[in-house]
């Protein structure tokens, strides 16, 4: 049996929280190995990365969801009773009733929303003198998303909603006030969700046919119950708030296009593939660092000892940045996606496995189609310019932004 390398620290929580993405791949590097072990959160912990425990993480019968994540994510970002704390046919269920809504034309007409708000916007960003980006795509998200979706949005709580998920957002690895924000914002937005799904089932508000809305506030278990009320608040925002999450994605996309403007060009001119430059982004640029799980029963792989019951965290950032995955990991190429197979357990910015069965992100089609929509339209609906600014990405601080925002000046709107 190979010997499982061990963090020397007595308690690694607080270098976790300072170190962010880096924190595994460093201790990986330093071990020689993949996979090692750590105290966190006073309890004793695996740490992966790399394709092949990527494979391993995402096998079912050896790995449940149940009660993985830490209670402070829970109590900021997903909420208590959603699809990813479940499994076998609950979740499998549950997971039916997401990617039910997720069809290509569904997905399209999301971002032909998104789009349409894009340049609804642009002539007030021309006469504004200054656009923060990460400030004024959220609000487009949100609004698009809400229609998308069904949920009636008024324009005076455009600002108000999108403010708490982005708090939701941003509260499970801070400390102090920002985490503490993002708990008000989890309760705040739940109420406001579960009202209006009771006012779906009593019949006060019409919800549009196939709408997530209505899908979720319809929605029976295989036992014909309807979703508890605050369960499906839980899922109806697991649907706006990963979607308003994108507006980091959006940021990092002009991020690359500002760094690399050759790349600009040829996305503009259509001389690569979009989708090239969307992916490479979504690989390069640091999202969510970590997934969790427990194990399911014991059992050995590649000579290390996986206890039942033992937490495990997959390093989704290093995984990406795996240099045996990714030859120059930390060159920006996307041409690397010519000919890319879509490899579930290679690519992992918002989990790997099945989208059907497996717990990867439903919403990552949607990531993708938003992402191309925004792209194509910094390059193509819009001319900028970038001012001095501090667009150095902190890598200690999960989820990350540059600390401007991404800021645009002279914005004007072209043919």
């Amino acid at each position: 049996m190979a010997t499982t390398p061990a963090d020397r620290s007595p308690e690694s929580t607080l270098a976790f929280l300072r170190e962010g993405y880096r924190f595994i791949s460093t201790r990986c590097e330093r071990y020689g190995s993949d996979v090692f072990t750590a105290r966190l959160l006073l309890e004793p912990t695996i740490f992966l990365r790399g394709r092949d425990a990527v494979e391993l993480f995402y096998d079912q019968e050896r790995f449940r969801r149940a009660g993985a994540a830490p209670k402070r994510g829970q109590r900021t970002l997903t909420g208590k009773g959603g699809v990813q704390g479940l499994d076998g046919a609950a979740h499998h269920d549950r997971k039916a009733m997401f990617m039910s809504i997720m069809t290509p034309s569904a997905v399209q007409r999301l971002g032909r929303l998104f789009a349409d708000e894009w340049r609804t916007r642009l002539p007030g960003w021309e006469g504004s003198g200054t656009v923060v980006l990460h400030e004024a795509v959220g609000p487009l998200l949100m609004r698009a998303v809400c229609a998308w979706a069904g949920v009636p949005l008024p324009e005076a709580e455009v600002g108000r909603r999108t403010a708490q998920m982005q708090a939701m957002i941003d509260g499970p690895a801070a400390l102090g006030p920002r985490h503490w924000r993002g708990r008000l914002a989890r309760r705040r937005a739940e109420r406001w969700i579960a009202d209006l799904v009771e006012r779906v089932r009593i019949g006060t508000l019409p919800a549009p046919a196939g709408s997530a809305l209505a899908v979720i506030a319809e929605h029976r278990d295989g036992a014909g119950r309807l979703l508890p009320r605050r369960v499906a608040a839980v899922e109806l925002i697991n649907v706006l708030r990963p979607t308003v999450a994108v507006d980091r994605y959006v940021v990092f996309a002009a991020l690359a296009l500002h760094d690399h403007p050759a790349w600009r060009e040829r996305v503009r001119t259509g001389d690569e593939p979009t989708e090239w430059f969307v992916q490479e982004v979504r690989r390069y640029y640091p999202f969510f660092p970590v997934a969790f799980a427990r194990v399911r029963r014991s059992f050995e792989w590649q000579g290390h000892h996986f206890p039942k019951g033992r937490r495990v965290l997959l390093d989704l950032y290093g995984t990406n940045h795996h240099p045996q995955l990714w030859p120059e990991p930390e060159r920006f190429r996307p041409e690397r996606f010519a000919g890319w197979r879509d490899d579930p357990y290679g690519l992992v910015p918002q989990g790997g496995g099945s989208h059907l069965g497996g717990h990867r992100c439903a919403g990552e089609w949607i990531t993708i189609e938003l992402m191309k929509q925004a792209v194509g339209l910094l390059t193509g609906a819009m001319d900028y310019q970038v001012p001095p600014q501090d667009l150095a990405l902190d890598l200690g601080q999960a989820p990350t932004l540059p600390p401007s925002g991404f800021v645009l000046s002279d914005v004007r709107p072209t043919g």
